[in-house]
């Protein structure tokens, strides 16, 4: 039997035979009970998950000649022509196909006349987000004044697309993902009616695929049982839907644990051999991390790992792990498979994504055996390399206070002692260290070499493909796009680029080290080499590249908060002036 002829068989011809949406059943089949149809409705939710089907059952419920009734009889005329689809009355449009006005133009013209074997009639139009501007137009004149005997089933899987003049004239029923649970056990069903034996695991295998839909559940399990012989088994599935069998998931992720690269490259390359697609391997281990995670966290969860066959399998290698390498290395896996949707190099950008995962810092809570024996081998090395740690952060203090004692305008003299720490305010410091009001430590712009870069062919390739820097940004963390978005690229030299904003608050944000780890990494993934960026405040720009000294505000009116000639402004004004900029904050008193 073929699969739509399997589907056929198996698709739902009233509602008690519907499977994971008895919310919407029993909201359905009240209304019909209490004679209050609506003219039109709007089903919304996942492929695979019964919209139009539960279309057509309705469609037959308000017709049935036994009613209208709350599950159709499946006997009389009106539900045979309708299961058949040999009644005019109700109408199936594919949007995708017939997205134009011209089809909903005919509808709006039909919708006036009565229905000539049926009770109502009954418009299903699939995919309807498709529709062009005008067809919504068009359709939604007929929505505002609908005839008594006509029914409207919308059904979608992005109502987002849908025009809210739309969406507000209809009742909304939003189809949810079926459980694995019932996928489950209507697979076995099918199998147990087929007369096609099948394991447990297997069954739960094609379910957990299939993501909630059990049109595609049925698809895959058509698949599998035409290439099993006699049996539908668990390597079965996984071979037929290249998915990567427990042994492989173990040896990778063990060579992962241990950090054993040489172990770890071969393992890829048999994939890769087997046939296995990279992007397919990555969404797998991103699932095999995230369950082995959740076995850590919750040991005694079984609905949380539902999607865990066999969790003792799992168990020993969640014990390996440290949590915070585990979400480290989700997070790495998530983003590599982003970039993997537009990749050259599949396989390449694959291997990238293991090797990364393998060198995740240790934290302070892991300490593997490899650590150890590195460690207790060679106590010499680990002395060197505190000796150089001392050295790095005595001239990181020299540096600093070199930075404090205006080291940037001549060198101090042998006997100068370093002046003490500068008060941090809330005016900008592109031209020199501070520490603003997220704590970050900036040193000082060289401006000299951005003003004569101004027309550099770095610089016009930065500005070229500024738009998909944003946008890959925006993937990676869309909080720190909502504050690099507030700066501009200004100008570049060599490996860096310069950008300048006008509020001082999303500078801070944006040089934090790990928004700065973000944005950095995708220049270098944008710009195809090593990028880094500094900032500064538009109005110190301006003065850079007109040649003349920032321009200060002008000061505010003494008052009794006033000392030693200098105004004492109240800790709002401060805070006011930190988050808008001094340029944008007036003061006034009324006298």
């Amino acid at each position: 039997m073929s699969h739509i002829a399997l589907y056929r068989a198996w698709r739902p011809q009233t509602f008690r035979d519907m499977v994971g949406q008895q919310h919407i059943i029993q909201t359905l089949q009240n209304a019909i009970g209490e004679q209050r149809i609506s003219h039109a409705y709007l089903f919304n939710g996942p492929r695979g998950t019964g919209k139009t089907t539960t279309a057509k059952v309705f469609a037959k419920a308000i017709n049935c000649r036994q009613g209208p009734s709350l599950e159709p009889c499946n006997e009389c005329e009106a539900c045979t022509g309708i299961t058949a689809g040999s009644i005019m009355d109700v109408v199936e449009i594919d949007a995708a196909s017939n997205r134009g006005i011209d089809e909903i133009r005919d509808i709006r013209d039909k919708v006036r006349y009565a229905p000539s074997d049926v009770r109502y009639k009954v418009y299903i139009i699939d995919e309807v987000h498709m529709l062009t501007s005008e067809a919504f137009n068009a359709l939604l004149k007929t929505l505002e004044e609908p005839p008594g005997h006509v029914v409207f089933i919308l059904a979608t899987t992005e109502p987002h697309k849908l025009p809210a003049t739309i969406i507000s004239r209809c009742q909304r029923f939003d189809f949810r993902q079926v459980a694995l649970e019932e996928q489950t056990g209507r697979l076995k069903q099918i199998c147990d009616e087929e007369q096609m034996e099948a394991s447990e695991e297997a069954l739960a295998y094609i379910a957990r695929l299939s993501d909630g839909g059990m049109r595609d559940a049925i698809s895959l399990l058509e698949q599998v049982s035409a290439f099993s012989r006699g049996k539908i088994t668990l390597e079965d599935a996984v071979e037929v839907t290249g998915g990567l069998a427990a042994e492989q998931f173990a040896l990778l992720a063990e060579a992962i644990q241990e950090r054993n690269v040489a172990a770890l490259l071969p393992l890829v390359e048999g994939l890769m051999q087997a046939g296995k697609s990279p992007d397919k391997c990555l969404e797998n281990l991103v699932y095999y991390f995230r369950d082995l995670l959740l076995i850590k966290l919750v040991p005694d969860g079984s609905a949380t790992t539902e999607r865990i066959v066999d969790p003792e399998r799992f168990r020993a290698m969640a014990d390996a792990y440290e949590r915070d390498r585990l979400f480290r290395m989700i997070d790495i896996l998530h983003q590599y498979q982003v970039e993997l949707k537009h990749a050259s190099q599949p396989q390449t950008l694959f291997e990238v994504a293991l090797l990364k995962i393998c060198t995740v810092p240790v934290s302070s809570g892991e300490e593997t055996a490899a650590s150890r024996s590195a460690e207790a081998a060679a106590p010499a090395a680990a002395g060197e390399l505190a000796r150089l740690e001392r050295q790095v952060k005595q001239l990181e203090q020299k540096l600093e206070q070199l930075l404090r004692s205006g080291a940037g305008g001549g060198t101090p003299g042998a006997n100068a002692a370093p002046s003490p720490p500068a008060q941090s305010t809330g005016r900008s410091g592109g031209f020199g260290a501070r520490g603003g009001a997220g704590g970050v430590m900036r040193t000082p712009v060289k401006l000299g070499p951005f003003v004569a870069g101004l027309g550099s062919q770095e610089f016009q390739q930065i500005r070229m493909q500024w738009n998909e820097v944003l946008q890959r940004v925006k993937e990676a963390g869309i909080s720190i796009h909502a504050w690099l978005i507030n700066g501009e690229p200004v100008s570049a030299i060599q490996d860096s680029v310069l950008i300048a904003f006008k509020n001082e608050i999303h500078r801070e944000t944006t040089e934090k080290p790990a928004n700065r780890e973000v944005i950095e990494r995708v220049l270098q993934t944008v710009l195809k080499r090593d990028f880094k960026f500094s900032t500064i405040m538009v109005k110190e720009w301006l003065a850079a590249t007109e040649g003349r000294p920032e321009e200060k505000p002008e000061p505010l009116m003494m008052d009794a908060g006033s000392v030693d000639g200098h105004t004492s402004r109240p800790e709002w004004v401060e805070e006011a002036v930190k988050l808008f900029g001094e340029e944008l904050v007036v003061i006034s008193e009324d006298h």
